[in-house]
């Protein structure tokens, strides 16, 4: 839908819908979400809508791509609730998760291209669990919240073949090594992409028998392409808002 409408117009749910293909219960459902600001109404109950929510429609939409659905909810209904600073504390936290993928990447990257044989952990890792890290590894709560997933997403990939981390003998505690937490960085990218695990479990085998970056060189163009796709979007997201953000002054 154009910016040319007139302040003054009035638009009926289906004059949003339409321009963009969705239902008119959806434009509902975005403004019973906060997406779009309360509509008028008629002398007889029925919705109506102005140029501001449609510039609240398109920064919405505009925004899904880059920062996902909920976030981009988040975002307009923070606008829209007048607490624009929290909005952009929003909008700053997608931007650092794209740059901590970014940064992930390459490192996983820059693994696979040093990658070496590794051999076998030395036992005699310290028998408490909440220790980072020790003489042979890590434990699974470390592991976990350093990547940002929960204990139970290791031992799920555990039982898919992603990472294999050995048993302490004395407490029975998993152990994972320097190559585990490679393996688990790469299941984490993986799965970030859009993965499955049966879709992960052999390339991480193929890393593991060839010592190199082949087997996943494909793989790693794509996340590259979706980090600058979601980038991108997110300078199209941020029009729209400004776009937004002016109309409401």
């Amino acid at each position: 839908m154009g910016r040319n409408l007139q302040n003054g117009e009035r638009l009926r749910p289906v004059d949003l819908a339409r321009g963009h293909g969705l239902s008119t219960q959806a434009i509902r459902n975005y403004e019973e979400a906060g997406i779009l600001p309360a509509a008028g109404r008629t002398p007889h109950g029925y919705r109506t809508y102005t140029s501001l929510h449609a510039g609240a429609l398109r920064a919405f939409l505009a925004l899904v791509p880059g920062h996902g659905h909920q976030t981009a909810t988040s975002i307009m209904r923070a606008v829209n609730q007048g607490a624009v600073d929290e909005a952009f504390r929003l909008i700053d936290e997608s931007h650092a998760q794209l740059l901590d993928d970014r940064r992930t990447l390459q490192a996983v990257e820059s693994a696979l291209r040093d990658l070496e044989s590794t051999t076998a952990p030395e036992p005699g890792v310290g028998s408490e669990p909440a220790a980072v890290s020790g003489p042979g590894g890590t434990f699974i709560g470390p592991l976990a919240d350093k990547l940002g997933i929960r204990p139970a997403t290791l031992r799920k990939w555990e039982r898919a073949g992603l990472v294999c981390p050995r048993r302490d003998p004395r407490t029975g505690y998993r152990v994972y090594d320097e190559a585990d937490v490679r393996d688990a960085r790469l299941a984490h990218q993986l799965r970030r992409g859009g993965y499955l695990l049966e879709q992960i479990a052999p390339l991480i085998a193929q890393v593991r028998a060839a010592g190199g970056l082949e087997p996943l060189e494909a793989a790693l163009c794509g996340w590259r392409g979706r980090l600058s796709a979601r980038g991108r979007a997110m300078l199209t997201g941020a029009a729209e808002l400004e776009a937004y953000l002016r109309e409401r002054g």
